[in-house]
């Protein structure tokens, strides 16, 4: 059965976060969470009844810091992170094929999209994926730094995340432009930087992109590497 995910915003960094939770079980999983939003979200879960057995991330975000390793402390819940990030702090260093489960026999599958990142992931759970900044709707993640490539990315979103089922509901890492799902059906037809275009004209693309850097990489990307957390904490 389809189940949708709770999907918050931070208008800052347009980064969605996302609870996962089904019928029959009080747990419940967090993808991406923003250290500004920590109170929020608790509440989220506290309303509803939940309790988070798993902080999801899809990489180590260059716009953002998380809230993993608070979330972590106050909840009980353990990290679950893409092994090639570099977060060390996690308890769990998710490859390409793991399965986690919670919940009453809930499972999210893990799938390795790098491109974005050497690292990122997507998460497939009833009907979902969770792409990150790897595909997003009617577009996709840059690939100028953190060991990105545009040529791991294209193979990535055409040959794994466009290989799902044309229903599967895309709910990606960032908007820009007020949308928040799209399907992989649409995707493969509409996307414009992806659809019916070639790898070698992919490539091209994106290497003239000429995007300024984030304005909080050189912070972000180190206390995500630490789960969110001052080093030493």
């Amino acid at each position: 059965m389809h189940l949708n995910p709770i999907q918050l915003f931070d208008a800052e960094s347009s980064t969605f976060t996302y609870i996962l939770s089904a019928p029959g079980s009080r747990e419940a999983v967090i993808v991406d969470p923003v250290d500004r939003h920590l109170e929020r979200d608790l509440r989220h879960l506290q309303r509803l009844g939940l309790k988070l057995a798993y902080v999801l991330e899809t990489h180590a975000h260059a716009d953002h810091v998380t809230s993993a390793g608070e979330l972590r402390g106050l909840t009980g819940a353990k990290a679950a992170v893409p092994s090639g990030c570099g977060i060390a702090p996690a308890e769990m260093q998710l490859n390409d094929g793991d399965v986690l489960t919670f919940g009453n026999g809930e499972m999210i599958e893990v799938i390795h999209t790098s491109g974005h990142t050497a690292g990122s992931m997507s998460y497939v759970w009833r009907g979902n994926v969770f792409t990150g900044d790897t595909l997003l709707i009617d577009g996709c993640g840059r690939t100028d730094f953190q060991s990105g490539s545009a040529d791991a990315l294209y193979d990535s979103v055409t040959r794994k995340l466009f290989a799902l089922p044309v229903d599967t509901r895309v709910w990606p890492g960032h908007d820009y432009k007020g949308q928040s799902v799209s399907t992989i059906g649409w995707e493969k037809r509409n996307n414009v930087r992806l659809a019916n275009r070639s790898r070698e004209a992919f490539v091209k693309l994106m290497g003239e992109l000429n995007l300024p850097k984030p304005r909080l990489i050189d912070v972000a990307v180190p206390a995500n590497q630490n789960l969110g957390l001052p080093h030493g904490g």
